[in-house]
């Protein structure tokens, strides 16, 4: 019996953290750090980014739950459970945290291969 694949991003946390869309965090969360920066930088340029990306927001979810391998660890659960939202980590713990998880995920794929 084929098991369907675990997700790598949760849509609900996508919509959640673009409540905090000035800073950025809902394109950080999908893999954007660069984006996501210039999100941080410009207040959402200006609140004119913040109300598009409430339409982009599926679309980006997609392409990062492609390009994210699935397994035993979480960014969603990590990047809130650390904070990463208010603390001065916030945009280091952005720009790598996707990327952490997928080399934990991969080894595991591989470990129990």
């Amino acid at each position: 019996m084929h098991q369907p694949e675990a997700a790598t991003h949760s849509l609900l946390i996508g919509y959640l953290l673009w409540i905090f869309g000035f800073m950025g965090a809902h394109r950080f969360d999908d893999g954007k750090p660069l984006s996501g920066t210039l999100w941080f930088l410009k207040l959402g340029l200006l609140g004119i980014g913040w109300l598009i990306d409430l339409f982009l927001i599926p679309g980006m979810h997609r392409r990062a739950e492609r390009r994210f391998t699935p397994g035993v660890k979480d960014d969603d659960l990590i990047w809130l459970l650390t904070g990463g939202l208010f603390l001065i980590g916030f945009l280091d713990d952005d720009w790598t945290l996707n990327e952490q998880i997928e080399t934990v995920n991969d080894e595991q794929c591989v470990l129990a291969a």
